[in-house]
């Protein structure tokens, strides 16, 4: 399965657009994690407990996109996006989606 942000793969000829490809997940921060990065936060520099989390959620993301993708049929997503969102207090949803295609 090839996934580009591009409208086009370089060297393959797209012959069908299937429809669009998406997958998301809610990741939830946690209590002891709030603690040691809201010391962080008074001192500065990267939250990188926050960074790794967020990191894990687009991986996810992108992993149940391409499933989805794969069971429409497709051997590509073109045009990927990924959008993050605050659903609640301390959650935050990442969603990747794109067009699912068939290559030639």
């Amino acid at each position: 399965m090839q996934l580009v942000t591009t409208e086009m793969i370089p060297g393959a000829e797209i012959v069908e657009a299937i429809g669009i490809a998406r997958g998301n997940t809610v990741e939830a921060r946690n209590v002891g994690r709030d603690i040691t990065q809201g010391l962080r936060n008074i001192v500065g520099g990267e939250l990188k407990a926050y960074s790794k989390l967020l990191s894990k959620a687009r991986d996810e993301a992108l992993s149940r996109m391409e499933a989805d993708a794969t069971a429409m049929g497709a051997d590509a997503v073109i045009n990927i996006r990924l959008e993050t969102s605050q659903i609640t207090n301390g959650g935050a949803e990442v969603i990747a989606y794109g067009t699912a295609v068939r290559l030639k």
